[in-house]
């Protein structure tokens, strides 16, 4: 299935950014390559997840499960450009499904498994499958009674395991002729310039978008993000979050492919057994949200006794991270924390300690990668277009200090949302860079000339007396108040100026008052107008499932802390 027009892979594959090689090329490279060494891991509590006991596979193990699987799926009536939705759990079969899929053409739209009737029914409307792959039960919740409620006459339900009314995807699997699918991918050979993959965009402020993805692109993927964490060949690699979007297929999974190492799963996320997995995997490299760096920054008896010596970096993002979180890891455990800036549909930047070695420029600063008539020694620099653009005026935003939306372009983007024009149309600007609603601005003169500073999404910004307020910059300061957990700011409208500023804290023992919060704020040189008017506090903070702040829930969360009582 062709997304890409055939002129634009022609001419990115001519420059070289393209490969033009499949994911199934790129993993049976590394199958050959790496025989008997260990290739992917299951989380140690697996039997809680499915009740089927962890497993570890060497690369030739993995090859031959990957062609049976391959196998089963055409068994099943699954045949090129079929959609799949699927919604496994972090284990060793969602990996294999992956590549057998890639083996097949097939296009995989992996959900997250928190996701229920109402998440999973407009999915499935937006990309109707040829099949549903999941399993019996998880989390006590019947997932294979779920699927077939929601399938459609034409839906096949693949389940691992035994289930009435499903077919068992594993027993098949166990009995399928690997050759057969290898005779299938010759006689219906995969370009890599066809989509692999529709993944979801995570939904903070609206419903869900499918974002296609080609071969291309995620070969393209595993090179960047090699580089961006500096990952050395044969490392391992620990993955925490479910393989269902960029951050984890294009964050682990295809960089393990790219230099042939271990793959560690983890699911669903507990703090000691990350924990224990780096330390008795040797774990060299591996995710985590900034939440839970700066949880264990807190509470270092959580780490006490434990061997991080072969950790040697940390990808991080989703939220802004804070200097004393990147120079804190660095200081105590001797782990490097790359800063990662990105989404499914292709906006891309990251600040590592290779380019950014300096951890307070680090946490604020990304490189400005792109054209802008700089030179940044890297693949990044080569393959993407950014500029920075006024949302009001159009007008392309050359100075410090003022803000811009950051508009991206290059052969890392999507080319439109599935079966959405209109919302693709809007998504693209006249010259068809992508708008990302991502607030930036140029850091500042003389060599700061040379990086973009994050502000803020576009629909988070607080405008107070028409003032301009971030709140993900506040929420970056707050991360190291002592008394903090953590911490999310958000606008409240305001009849004299407009919005004025809340902030929900999650308190570590005393809860902070607002004036602790000023003083604290006052201290780091943060003008008056910024400081939050309003606090609520709260158990937690709400968050998706990839572990983003919901801003929309927390303004319920305020509203409701600050109404009146009758």
């Amino acid at each position: 299935m062709f997304l890409t027009p055939r002129e634009r892979i022609a001419e990115y594959e001519a420059r070289g950014w393209w490969e033009g090689i499949s994911v199934d090329t790129l993993f049976r490279r590394a199958a050959a390559e790496g025989g008997a060494r260990t290739a992917v891991v299951d989380p140690p509590n697996r039997a809680a997840l499915d009740g089927r006991p962890p497993e570890r596979l060497d690369w030739i193990a993995l090859e031959e499960r990957v062609g049976r699987m391959s196998g089963a799926l055409l068994e099943a009536g699954l045949r090129k450009d079929d959609v799949i939705c699927v919604q496994l759990p972090n284990i060793v079969d969602a990996v294999i499904l992956f590549l057998a899929a890639a083996r097949l053409g097939l296009v995989i739209s992996p959900v997250v498994m928190q996701y229920r009737d109402h998440e999973l029914e407009y999915l499935l409307g937006l990309a109707p499958p040829r099949a549903i792959v999941t399993v019996p039960v998880f989390a006590g919740h019947d997932h294979a009674a779920m699927a077939l409620r929601l399938a459609s006459t034409d839906t096949v339900v693949l389940v691992l395991g035994p289930s009435d009314g499903a077919t068992d995807l594993a027993e098949l699997a166990s009995t399928a002729d690997p050759l057969r699918a290898i005779a299938y991918a010759e006689a219906h050979p995969v370009s890599a310039g066809e989509v692999l993959t529709l993944c979801w965009t995570s939904g903070t402020e609206a419903r869900p978008k499918g974002v296609p993805r080609d071969h291309n692109h995620w070969v393209l993927n595993a090179r960047l993000v090699i580089e961006a964490g500096d990952m050395r060949q044969g490392e391992t690699l620990l993955n925490p979050f479910p393989l269902v979007n960029i951050g984890s297929i294009g964050g682990l999974v295809m960089p393990w492919l790219a230099i042939g190492g271990t793959l560690v799963l983890h699911h669903p996320f507990d703090l000691a057994v990350f924990i224990a997995q780096i330390a008795g995997e040797r774990v060299n490299y591996t995710i985590a949200p900034p939440a839970l760096l700066t949880a264990l920054l807190k509470q270092p008896a959580m780490l006490a006794g434990t061997d991080l010596s072969s950790l040697r970096a940390i990808g991080s993002g989703s939220a802004p991270l804070s200097p004393w979180l990147i120079q804190s890891w660095r200081d105590q455990h001797g782990v490097e924390v790359c800063n990662m800036f990105g989404s499914n549909e292709g906006t891309s930047l990251f600040s590592n300690h290779v380019d950014v070695p300096d951890p307070a420029d680090r946490a604020r600063y990304f490189p400005r990668f792109g054209g802008n008539g700089l030179d940044w020694p890297c693949l990044m620099h080569r393959v993407i277009r950014s500029r920075l653009i006024d949302p009001a005026t159009e007008e392309e935003v050359v100075e410090p200090g003022r803000l811009g939306e950051l508009r991206v372009g290059g052969a890392f983007l999507f080319n439109g949302y599935w079966g959405d024009a209109d919302r693709t149309r809007e998504a693209f600007d006249a010259q068809g860079f992508f708008r990302t609603g991502d607030l930036f601005e140029i850091a500042g003169e003389g060599d700061l000339r040379r990086f973009y500073r994050f502000v803020g999404r576009s629909k988070e910004i607080v405008v107070r007396g028409g003032v301009n307020i971030s709140p993900a910059e506040l929420d970056d300061l707050l991360a190291g108040l002592p008394s903090v957990r953590e911490a999310a700011t958000v606008g409240l409208p305001d009849p004299d100026l407009g919005e004025r500023l809340a902030v929900v804290v999650v308190p570590d023992g005393r809860a902070p008052s607002l004036a602790d919060i000023a003083r604290w704020l006052d201290a780091r040189g943060v003008a008056k107008f910024k400081w939050p008017e309003r606090l609520v506090i709260a158990e937690s903070l709400p968050r998706n499932a990839m572990n983003k702040v919901v801003r929309s829930e927390l303004r319920q969360i305020v509203h409701q802390a600050l109404a009146p009582t009758s």
